[in-house]
């Protein structure tokens, strides 16, 4: 199995640069997404979750197109970037101060969007309209921070309430895959993201009590928000390269 943990998926995502900052000098787009676009992303998943389950089954995903991007029994999947910037446009004056703070805001953004999507900054879900990542996504309290959906996803085999419980509860019978919260963790190669002995999630922000719209408010938290992402996204990398390494 060769997979290249520093492969960047906005590289073989069909006009992924072009034009990225022609529209908007300071959030910057792509009209392309590597989660659908890219072929490599693709195989990686289906090469690197191709393997037993913590339940005693073996996954054994095959590639498709559209809803069947991955598919394994009644399971369809897609790709999901575990990793957010904030570029919004309710979020201008902070990425405008942020912009300001630096002497080259696009090469810093850029960086971060190169390191985001490599393996380590990416996922599966199961596939379905209102899914587990369109909802973390829209709701209020979690807003795409994989910190915070990651605390749900503990408290949903805890049985504890979240903003993400219901979305979770429709996915049981993915979640059934991995028993338990550790048996979800080690299967995605997110020990990074918890504690030694799995019982709390390592917040990147704030305290994880899921409060109204829970993204970065200052410069500096922003930028150490960042960090955070792209410290996380190195060392699922090196997790990933060890782990293929020894199957």
């Amino acid at each position: 199995m060769v997979i290249d943990v520093n492969f960047d998926f906005t590289t073989d995502s069909p006009n992924y640069w072009k034009g990225y900052w022609a529209n908007d000098s300071l959030l910057g787009h792509s009209n392309t997404d590597p989660d659908s676009r890219s072929a490599t992303l693709q195989l990686y998943h289906k090469l690197l979750y191709s393997k037993p389950l913590p339940n005693g089954d073996t996954m054994e995903l095959s590639i498709g197109m559209g809803a069947n991007y991955l598919t394994w029994k009644d399971f369809r999947f897609g790709s999901d970037s575990i990793i957010a910037s904030f570029r919004y446009e309710r979020n201008r004056e902070l990425i405008q101060a942020v912009a300001n703070s630096m002497p080259d805001y696009k090469s810093f953004i850029e960086n971060y969007v190169h390191k985001s999507y490599t393996i380590g900054g990416e996922i599966i879900f199961p596939k379905m309209i209102g899914g587990i990542n369109q909802s973390r996504g829209c709701n209020p309290f979690i807003k795409d921070r994989w910190d915070l959906t990651l605390e749900c996803i503990r408290k949903y085999y805890n049985n504890e309430e979240s903003p993400l419980y219901e979305v979770l509860q429709k996915n049981k019978p993915f979640f059934d895959l991995f028993v338990n919260f550790k048996g979800y963790v080690e299967f995605f190669y997110l020990q990074d993201c918890v504690t030694n002995d799995y019982s709390h999630v390592k917040f990147w922000l704030g305290n994880g009590r899921f409060e109204y719209y829970p993204m970065p408010k200052t410069v500096e938290e922003y930028i150490d928000w960042i960090d955070k992402e792209l410290e996380f996204v190195e060392s699922r990398n090196r997790r990933i390269q060890r782990d293929i390494y020894n199957r």
